[in-house]
């Protein structure tokens, strides 16, 4: 028998010791992941009502503080769909339930490499696929917004969020992000409420030329540019972040040939309706 002050038996604690730590941490890991990612999900379906002002617009409030039955009831209003970015064409093979832009974004089969050399979010590859998502009004097929997410890289981290387009497709409803990492105070201020609801109602193409154009300004924006909201202070990074993201999801490197199509679709069916009308 080892006498206890023995090096043999302090190690012999010490092993059990691990093990049993161990499994301690790895079960409370399996036992609340389920919880986590329900977590997740909670907190990005807020931020999609944030975006498209709905939890505002319905209840006066931000969507933190709504109640799961007010999330659910508004939660109604929106739907889902997988979209191929190269062709603009709806991918009706995969479950967008089930869609994971981080897993997609990192794996060399379902994504490929960002070179953009005019718009670029800072990241190294964007997913083939991704999840947009539409507000309807229940029961009725006509698209009030559409919320498309995007990610690209702030000053200490990639920002993932989501930004809201009203029915035209070239204004901006809101913008919200769900994780980031920038600074409390400064680059974090990208959760201020204040700064969000300037989003409403900016431009985001250039009329003449097409191109994105929507951004944050390097102080205070000017009142009469539709483009721009106030630049973050003391965060030019994170600012010209936003920016960056902003543009390269807009362009035809991002969602670009999917919202042209979707216009079309919305103009031949607001002219079919007017047709009907007759």
């Amino acid at each position: 028998m080892q006498q206890r002050d023995s090096l043999g038996y302090t190690l012999g604690v010490a092993a059990v010791l691990c093990v049993a730590c161990s499994l301690a941490v790895s079960t409370a890991a399996v036992s609340l992941r389920g919880r986590q990612e329900a977590n997740v999900k909670l907190d990005q379906q807020k931020n999609i009502l944030d975006a498209t002002g709905l939890a505002i617009g319905e209840y006066g409030v931000q969507a933190n503080e709504l109640t799961t039955k007010q999330i659910d009831t508004l939660n109604a209003y929106v739907s889902s769909k997988l979209v191929d970015l190269e062709t603009g064409a709806y991918d009706g093979d995969g479950d967008p339930e089930k869609y994971n832009l981080v897993e997609e974004a990192a794996n060399p089969e379902t994504s490929i490499p960002i070179e953009s050399p005019t718009f670029n979010p800072g990241e190294p590859r964007r997913p083939k696929v991704m999840k947009v998502y539409f507000v309807k009004k229940p029961g009725t097929d006509k698209i009030l917004q559409v919320v498309l997410p995007v990610y690209g890289k702030g000053l200490w981290g990639t920002l993932y969020g989501y930004l809201a387009l009203k029915s035209d497709l070239e204004t901006i409803q809101g913008l919200t992000f769900y994780q980031h990492k920038e600074t409390p105070g400064l680059g974090g201020e990208v959760d201020n409420p204040r700064w969000k609801a300037m989003w409403d109602g900016r431009k985001l193409y250039d009329e003449e030329t097409g191109q994105p154009k929507a951004m944050v300004f390097k102080g205070p924006a000017p009142k009469t540019d539709e483009y721009a909201v106030d630049g973050l202070s003391g965060a030019t990074i994170t600012s010209r972040g936003v920016t960056n993201l902003i543009r390269y999801w807009a362009s035809d490197d991002g969602y670009g040939t999917y919202l042209s199509k979707l216009k079309e679709e919305i103009n031949d069916d607001k002219s079919s309706a007017s047709e009907g009308d007759k």
